[in-house]
């Protein structure tokens, strides 16, 4: 896990050792172990690299890296079952000079070239120079773990890339933010684009999507983009319960063993809902199984909490490090503090965020930080692929009642309504259920009217950067639809953009069990029966836990996850000031009309739709 940078260019003067070092100075939080960079000898490449180091702890291990007198590269991330992988490359001749894994990933491009991607189960952004041919291959993991941004000049031919934006900045790359990105955040709370995966909040400066490899040619000035993974959703409807139980596990279990691949103390993140506590509870019996190369290895857990908030899970998190006899951290995020961080928070975030949980995670990792953790496992992905959240009842409801008759959806909508009261369901959605073509087109086009009258967006900037294709829904005819939209279009990037800053900042590494190739494969296979069952959103998980974990955490019905008290905190008086200055900000560049200074905040939860304080004192931090 670690920090990147690069700089291409048919003029020597774009290349060289001071800008590569601003870049660097700019990632250190990234990477405090070391610090490495490399200009060829035509002087038309050169790369930088901030090292976190994880696998293999000796200077071996360094980077830039470089590989058979032809290949370089710089790389962000892990490659779980490189060990695997390195076996196989031996029998074929392959030797090697250390234990990393970004060796592995030289010697598997020099095999295979740019088909060497999909032998790879990991997050990881990297970049590979062949001298020999004078082009770049650059490529991003299946789920947009970790991330790459780059930038290209057509005026002087040069491209320049990095972990962070902020990278680019400190080697003068214009910074102008996008008010087509900064509208629909405001109105709405979007961070990404449906239709254009590669847009950020600024001007000029693109992300290589998910799932997307970057090709370079030096001679021809020329960069492409291209998707080199398409999921495969193919339905499996013959397969049994007691068949998926097995084979969920089997993924499962193998997910969580690579991912504790260290050679450095590891951890995990605890929230004291079902998908953190199946980490633990798989992390405890992978330790004491011989299958899995038992090594005794001892955990700490970290938490945030909330004493005295109706949501805090303090009992649920000593439920589970009772059991599992865990060491747990705990960090009591407050109002003052988060003030006094906020200006931080941002910087590390660089694009706005939606809600103060990212705050309490970013606390949660600084919590490992102070206690010599660099390596967390966390529970993300497991609500967009396993339909964690309570808005997915109602789109299961309508599968049921398409599919399967009325009776058959009022059956289930009877047994989650004993659960929860979140679900609104009325006659739209039986609208919906039969006409989900209908649907997708008018879910559109309220989201793009609900824009236009929004109360406090100036008429100026609404017309200027209004945009329908922001608004685009799914035709939904079944539950995996939505789930395939929210994991691979809008939704879970945006969790593990959070993620991977807030973990960063401190210099530590997150890992997700969750999101293995395989197992979200196979988790789309299965119907959809299988993810919501008798009230139970992740059905499949829940019976894979079975005997693993306390029934009280097992068979919880509501979700919950890091959500401070933020409703309270808004209405601190000083946290309120804030939010005027920030709105003050926004009118002064013509975003926000001046009658909205004239509003008192209106404190709303974290995850409330109608969250727009919240948003005017987030997107102000990026003008």
């Amino acid at each position: 896990m670690c920090g990147i940078a690069g700089i291409i260019s048919h003029d020597p003067s774009m290349v060289h050792e001071i800008r590569l070092k601003k870049m660097m100075d700019t990632l250190a939080h990234r990477g405090p172990d070391g610090e490495g960079t490399w200009i060829n000898g035509n002087g038309n490449i050169g790369f930088g690299h901030r090292r976190l180091s994880i696998i293999d702890l000796s200077s071996r291990a360094a980077q830039p890296m470089h590989y058979l007198n032809r290949y370089s590269i710089v790389y962000n991330g892990e490659i779980y079952n490189y060990p695997e992988l390195k076996l196989g490359l031996l029998k074929k001749g392959y030797s090697f000079l250390s234990e990393s894994d970004t060796e592995v990933i030289l010697a598997m491009y020099a095999e295979y070239k740019e088909k060497c991607i999909p032998f790879f189960d990991g997050m990881f952004a990297f970049a590979i120079w062949d001298e020999q041919e004078q082009t770049l291959f650059a490529a991003r993991d299946r789920f947009g773990e970790k991330p790459f941004f780059y930038h290209w000049d057509d005026d002087t031919k040069t491209l320049c890339f990095a972990s962070e934006m902020k990278a680019l900045w400190a080697i003068g790359i214009h910074r102008s933010v996008d008010g087509k990105m900064l509208l629909p955040f405001l109105t709405s709370g979007f961070t990404q684009h449906p239709s254009n995966p590669a847009l950020t909040f600024f001007t000029g400066i693109k992300k290589l999507p998910a799932r997307n490899c970057l090709v370079y040619l030096h001679h021809k000035s020329q960069v492409s983009t291209a998707p080199y993974w398409e999921p495969s959703v193919q339905r499996n409807d013959h397969i049994t319960e007691q068949e998926a139980i097995s084979k969920f596990s089997d993924l499962f279990f193998t997910s969580v063993a690579r991912r504790l691949r260290s050679d450095v103390p590891l951890g995990t993140s605890l929230s004291g809902g079902i998908d953190s506590s199946s980490i633990v509870a798989v992390m405890y019996a992978i330790n004491s199984s011989s299958k899995y190369g038992a090594d005794d290895k001892m955990f700490s857990s970290f938490s945030a909490v909330f004493p005295g908030f109706e949501k805090d899970e303090s009992a649920y998190i000593k439920l589970v490090t009772d059991k599992f006899h865990l060491k747990n951290f705990q960090v009591i995020p407050s109002v003052n503090e988060f003030i006094s961080d906020f200006e931080k928070l941002s910087h590390f975030q660089e694009e706005p965020f939606t809600s103060s949980s990212t705050y309490a995670q970013f606390k949660v990792f600084e919590l490992a930080k102070m206690n010599g953790v660099k390596v967390l496992l966390d529970g993300q992905g497991a609500d967009e692929t396993l339909a964690g959240y309570a808005k997915y009842y109602q789109w299961y409801w309508q599968e049921l009642l398409a599919k399967n008759g009325i009776s058959a959806m009022r059956e289930e909508k009877k047994l989650t309504t004993t659960l929860t009261s979140e679900v609104k369901w009325g006659p739209k959605n039986y609208l919906a259920a039969l006409f989900p073509r209908l649907a997708s087109s008018a879910l559109s086009q309220r989201g793009y009217k609900l824009q236009h009258v929004h109360p406090d967006i100036s008429e100026e900037y609404l017309s200027g950067y209004a945009e329908k294709a922001f608004f685009a829904k799914p035709v939904v005819n079944s539950l995996n639809d939505i789930l395939f939209f929210n994991t691979f279009h809008v939704g879970l990037e945006e969790l593990l953009r959070l993620a991977d800053r807030n973990s960063m900042a401190h210099g530590r590494e997150a890992r997700l069990p969750f999101l293995n190739h395989d197992l979200v494969e196979f988790i789309f296979s299965l119907p959809s029966s299988y993810k919501i069952k008798q009230g139970f959103t992740k059905w499949i998980l829940r019976k894979s836990m079975d005997k693993l974990l306390p029934d009280e955490i097992l068979w919880r019905g509501e979700k919950i996850g890091y959500e401070p008290p933020q409703k309270t905190w808004m209405m601190d008086k000083h946290l309120a000031e804030a939010i005027y200055s920030a709105k003050k900000k926004l009118v002064w560049n013509g975003v926000l009309n001046k009658a909205s200074l004239e509003k008192k905040v209106s404190p709303k939860n974290a995850y409330d739709a109608d969250n727009y304080d919240w948003r005017y004192l987030s997107a102000a931090q990026i003008l």
